[in-house]
Formats: structure tokens, sequence, C-alpha cells
């Protein structure tokens, strides 16, 4: 069955995005070889995303790297809105509430990962105690501002574990 699997690089001090959900930071630290991102696309059967993330910036806008995973993704993909477009997206489904979008990105992913992408779906997921793994990649920068990768104001701690075999940021989530 699958598992979801909350994944970003983030900066040193924690933002995944710039202010406004800026992600041109983001572009050149893309460049060159990274296994870890490698094996996780490799094991990806769905994505799950929120309408700000899917429809959001891109540092590869324009160019034959648009899209997720530097445009390598090729798969379903499964949008958590309110606000679902008047027209049809080719591969995307768009789900009302988040329930229904997780069974559906499960259904998708088969026994491979959901891949949660965005800090408000991947907030929403641990509040309803479903998300089962984190990984964290990081770049050499501070951005200052932004949108966090976890953020959460007066909520409780989310303890996590080591993946075991994993040398990156991978964690489990202990509920």
């Amino acid at each position: 069955m699958a598992k979801l699997l909350y994944s970003a690089t983030a900066s040193l001090d924690g933002y995944i995005a710039g202010p406004g959900g800026d992600m041109s930071w983001l572009t050149e630290h893309l460049v060159g070889d990274n296994p870890t991102a490698d094996n996780l696309l490799a094991n990806i059967g769905a994505i799950l995303a929120g309408n700000g993330t899917f429809g959001g910036d891109d540092p590869n806008r324009g160019t034959d790297s648009e899209g997720a995973f530097g445009g390598r993704y090729h798969g379903p993909v499964v949008v958590l809105t309110h606000r679902p477009p008047a027209e049809p997206t080719p591969g995307v489904t768009f789900a009302g509430d988040l329930h229904s979008a997780v069974a559906q990105a499960k259904e998708a992913a088969g026994d491979k990962y959901v891949n949660v992408l965005g800090a408000n779906v991947a907030k929403q997921c641990i509040q309803a105690g479903l998300l089962d793994e984190i990984l964290m990649l990081f770049a050499p920068v501070l951005l200052g501002d932004g949108v966090r990768m976890f953020d959460q104001p007066g909520g409780t701690r989310v303890r996590l574990a080591p993946v075991s075999g994993e040398t990156a940021h991978w964690y489990s989530v202990l509920y």
C-alpha cells in the first residue's frame, strides 16, 4: 500500500519557497546529480499537491525542465482544492477534501509513494495523522523569509525517527 511522503528542498533556515511563493532561488541548486532525489523519483507513484503549489511558481518555468522533479515526473497528480479549474487538466485529478484527495492519490500510486508537495497540504496531512514520512533536502542558502517547510504556530511537536538505511534527512512520522 502507498505511503504518504512529504518531500521538499529547503534553505538552511527552513524555507521551501521565498516570499510570495517565489521558487527562483532554487534554480541554481538543482544542478548536478542527487542520488536521493533520483531514488525518490523512481519510487513515486502519484503526487498530491495543493492548488497553490500546483499553480504556483516553478524554478524551471518556460524550459524543458518545467514541472515536478525538473520535468522528469510523468504520472498521476491529485490536487487538493476548493476551486478546480473550469477546463480539465490532462493527467490531473482535483479533489475538494483531504481524505478524498489522499485516497485517490494512494489508489493511483499503487505500492509506491504518494509524494506530497506543498507545505499547507503536508501540514494538513500531519494534523490528520495521515503522513508517513518526510524527506528534506537542503540547499546551501539562507532565504530569511518565505514559506516554511512546516509552520504551525501554537501547534504540537511532531516526533520523527530516521528511516533505516537512509543517509539523507528522511524520517518516519511518529504519532
